[in-house]
């Protein structure tokens, strides 16, 4: 008979008996079993990322504005004694030229009158204040010195995919958090997934679920980015299940906020065909890292299993397939069979 059928025994390597897939049925308990796995799991990954904002740290390439009060021959030619009304987070590429201040080398130091070389990278603003008084008592009674960075340089971020304006976002005196990253890139745009923000920190991508982290009572500003990581809003698209099989409408869709159950897919898809399934063989096929089948097997002759089907969640890529019946197979085959009888009939009429 033609089209496709689900075979218990198919091997999905040829020549190799472990590969026949292991089906797993999809049972009250297992269900339960696996939403309870998949919090908890997923609680505990996102927790990794929750921080306390550090105050910023200076670093090579920033650019300092640093004042002597009453000494304006400490001033930069550049300078005055106004220290500039807003920072700057200069994007990589851009050049310094227009800040005037004091450049951190690569090294970390900078070189202030009196004082020499000091190195200033790793230290809060008020504390390489402090070293700059001291260094300063030698040579001016009672000094009063102001220091602020003018240009945020040495850190920053990166975020793309599905936001409005995708690139390098520079760290400055506001807390890096995942909400003010997406913030200062325009936010996220209608075609992105809420539920599916990868954060790559140290060769580890972690998924973040906004709605998730709302829904558990999870505030997203707790995640606390750090200088290098890299953040991917990943499109809607990349998030598509597909029902195929004996439905009434063979279709693709889309996971909402990341989540879609079994019994939804096959309401949107019309339910099993009632004249053509086995609705005793839904199986839902999921493909693993060594892209060997996983198999999730839901037998629905009652329509209570619909309540169990409810409960089972989908992950992207997941294909629902409803196996035709026997008896449908059989017609199918007929239906080929016969105008091939017919037509040898005819042949032998005519000779």
């Amino acid at each position: 008979a033609p089209g496709m059928r689900f075979e218990r025994d198919a091997q999905s390597q040829p020549g190799d008996a472990t590969s026949v897939p292991q089906i797993t049925p999809i049972t009250p308990s297992y269900v339960l079993e696996q939403k309870a796995i998949r919090e908890q799991t997923a609680d505990d990954t996102v927790r990794t990322l929750f921080g306390t904002p550090e105050p910023y740290r200076i670093g090579p390439g920033d650019i300092l504005s640093v004042v002597v009060w009453d000494h304006p021959e400490l001033v930069l030619p550049t300078a005055t004694y106004a220290i500039l009304g807003g920072t700057t987070g200069i994007s990589i590429g851009d050049s310094a030229a227009g800040i005037p201040g004091y450049l951190v080398s690569a090294d970390g130091y900078v070189q202030f009158p009196y004082i020499g070389m000091v190195r200033v990278a790793g230290m809060t603003e008020l504390e390489a204040r402090d070293l700059l008084l001291r260094g300063a008592r030698d040579h001016i009674e009672n000094p009063q010195i102001t220091l602020r960075i003018l240009g945020f340089r040495s850190k920053r971020i990166y975020v793309e995919g599905e936001v409005k304006t995708p690139g390098s976002v520079a760290i400055n005196d506001v807390p890096m958090t995942l909400m003010e990253a997406l913030n200062r890139t325009g936010g996220v745009l209608p075609t992105a997934d809420r539920s599916q923000i990868n954060v790559t920190r140290g060769g580890q991508t972690i998924r973040v679920s906004l709605p998730d982290l709302l829904r558990r009572g999870l505030n997203p500003s707790s995640i606390a980015l750090q200088s290098g990581d890299i953040v991917r809003v990943v499109p809607r698209e990349e998030s598509k299940v597909f029902v195929l099989g004996e439905v009434t409408r063979p279709t693709t869709m889309v996971l909402r906020d990341g989540r879609l159950t079994l019994n939804e897919a096959l309401g949107e898809a019309g339910g099993p065909n009632q004249a053509t399934a086995d609705s005793s063989q839904i199986f839902v096929v999921r493909s693993n890292a060594q892209a060997r089948p996983e198999v999730y097997h839901l037998d629905a002759r009652s329509a209570s299993a619909l309540a169990v089907a409810e409960n089972f969640e989908l992950k992207p890529k997941d294909v629902i397939f409803v196996d035709a019946g026997d008896l449908v197979r059989w017609n199918r085959f007929i239906t080929l069979l016969f105008p091939s009888a017919q037509t040898v009939q005819t042949i032998r009429t005519i000779n």
